[in-house]
C-alpha cells in the first residue's frame, strides 16, 4: 500500500493502511477526551473520527472476508 502520511485529513475514501487509520482515530478520540476545543473543532474531529473508523471497519471487514475464502478453500469437497 502506498504512503499516505501526507494525505492526513483527506476524505473517507482515502487509502490508508488500518495501523494508520487506527492511530489517527486514537488521536482524534484523545482531542475530544481531552476538550479544550471549540465546537466548530470539535464537530471537525468527530466527522474525522467517523471518517476514519470506516476506513477501520473496511480493512477489518476485508480481513474476514479473506480469513473466511481461506477456511473454505482447506475444507475438504462435500463437507
Amino acid at each position: 500500500m502506498a504512503d499516505q502520511q501526507g494525505q492526513r485529513g483527506a476524505g473517507p475514501r482515502e487509502s490508508l493502511g488500518y495501523e494508520q487509520a487506527r492511530d489517527e482515530l486514537l488521536q482524534v478520540v484523545r482531542q475530544l477526551e481531552t476538550g479544550g476545543t471549540t465546537l466548530e473543532e470539535s464537530l471537525a474531529l468527530w466527522e474525522r473520527g467517523e471518517e476514519l473508523a470506516k476506513v477501520c471497519q473496511r480493512w477489518l471487514d476485508g480481513a474476514r472476508a479473506r480469513l473466511d475464502a481461506a477456511m473454505a478453500a482447506e475444507e475438504p469437497a462435500g463437507e
